[in-house]
């Protein structure tokens, strides 16, 4: 249901259980897989023209790709595909239009991926044991759940009257997720769409994220921390790994010690972004297009920083807890001037100096303000920039008495923080 002026926000929240559903959850997979088969099957190939990236102007380019077309008939999505689901399926019958609704969603999303080049022709393969279950297939009442497996036979019973989150879950439930031993359930809450007070474009770094706000000044997110945590357990894997060499056993370690990362990071970065939230009431949160992807190279050291990224954790978590827009495109963010908008080589320092205007201000800043001029729709003023920036210097640096150099506005230069500090041993 579509509500005008309103959106979703969905909530999920996890239920351990002891029920035996290996059996059932292996039956969805193969289920699953067998949609995805079908589906796959009935894909159209249709040859265009490659589009690059980057394309040079007055260049023709001759390179031809395959472009896959999903089948959306509906005679074949709700009856044939459906119809031949059913024939192997020994559970309730609405799992089969859960599964073929999944099926187009997994294939959906290998599409989107293929066209950006991050996938090849190579068909999705389902591996991990769950089921979706529809609204259809569960009765919620009274903070009691009942979910149905096999039609007027078998269930699962679960009492959420006392799980720590049920007085506190609000909205509509939504699909459940039954794992091997927890289930997920999701509430739907309808937000009022309603224009932000203020916006914040964020620019993301190593060991940082900055943003810029004409009253706020310069923002900056401290990410040591969650940086940090990676660092430590890189460091006891890297010890381990000689050891398993040699001693087979102690593997299930290492795998203990990537899931207490993980554990660790999340819990990080919710304290994070609750903080932000807090910080910030009624703000909308705009980060750049970052694909980490395109972004290694044949550096080792380089590709091992960026891997300890966690930018896009960040965003989904600040998604659903503040509101995040439409990402803004990073390209030459930080080689253009925030002053003057003349473009200048990539700074190798904290330090940005252009060559046009002489502005000298620290990197991340300046690209922090190009990224709040791309979000307002602003063009480059330095008479804009002296008024509302404040035309400062490097912070911590005075002026080498350059009469062309923009004078220090003091009120600006010291970053705000949201320093995240957490326990990494």
């Amino acid at each position: 249901m579509e509500v005008s002026g309103s959106s979703y926000r969905v909530r999920a929240y996890s239920v351990r259980h002891e029920y035996d559903v290996t059996e059932f959850l292996e039956a969805y997979r193969s289920l699953l897989q067998s949609a995805v088969d079908e589906i796959w099957a009935r894909i159209r190939w249709i040859e265009k023209p490659a589009e690059p990236k980057h394309g040079v102007p007055g260049v023709r380019y001759t390179a031809r790709r395959l472009i896959p077309i999903l089948p959306k008939d509906g005679s074949f999505k709700h009856h044939e595909l459906r119809e031949k689901l059913k024939e192997a399926w020994p559970h309730a019958v609405h799992y089969v239009d859960s599964a073929i609704k999944l099926a187009y969603s997994i294939l959906r999303s290998w599409r989107r991926n293929y066209l950006k080049g991050d996938r090849g022709r190579e068909k999705p393969r389902v591996r991990r044991r769950f089921a979706r279950v529809k609204e259809t297939l569960y009765v919620l009442r009274d903070g009691r759940l009942r979910i149905t497996l096999d039609a007027r036979e078998r269930y699962l019973e679960f009492d959420l009257r006392n799980a720590w989150f049920w007085k506190r879950a609000k909205g509509e439930p939504g699909e459940l997720i039954v794992r091997e031993d927890s289930l997920i359930l999701t509430f739907r809450e309808i937000c009022n769409k309603e224009e932000p007070a203020k916006r914040l474009a964020w620019d993301s770094n190593e060991a940082s994220l900055d943003a810029f706000d004409p009253e706020l000044g310069w923002v900056r997110v401290d990410l040591r921390g969650l940086y940090h945590i990676h660092r430590v357990y890189e460091q006891k894997r890297r010890r381990l790994q000689e050891l398993a060499s040699r001693k087979p056993s102690l593997r299930g370690v290492l795998g203990k010690y990537a899931d207490r990362e993980r554990n660790r990071v999340m819990d990080a970065a919710h304290k994070l972004t609750t903080e932000l939230a807090r910080r910030f009431p009624e703000t909308e949160h705009r980060f750049e297009r970052l694909e980490k992807g395109e972004m290694f190279n044949g550096g080792r050291a380089h590709n091992r920083r960026l891997a300890k990224a966690d930018w896009s954790m960040v965003r989904s978590m600040l998604a659903y807890k503040a509101g995040v827009g439409e990402p803004l495109d990073p390209r030459n963010s930080t080689r253009r001037c925030s002053r003057c908008g003349g473009m200048n080589k990539a700074p190798k320092g904290a330090v940005f100096e252009c060559g046009s205007c002489g502005l000298r201000v620290d990197r991340q800043l300046n690209a922090a303000v190009n990224l709040y001029l791309q979000m307002e729709g602003l063009p480059h003023d330095p008479r804009w920039f002296d008024r509302v920036v404040g035309g400062f210097a490097l912070t911590g640096e005075e002026r080498d008495g350059n009469p062309d150099e923009p004078s220090r506005g003091s009120s600006v230069v010291i970053p705000q923080s949201c320093v995240c500090r957490s326990k990494t041993t």
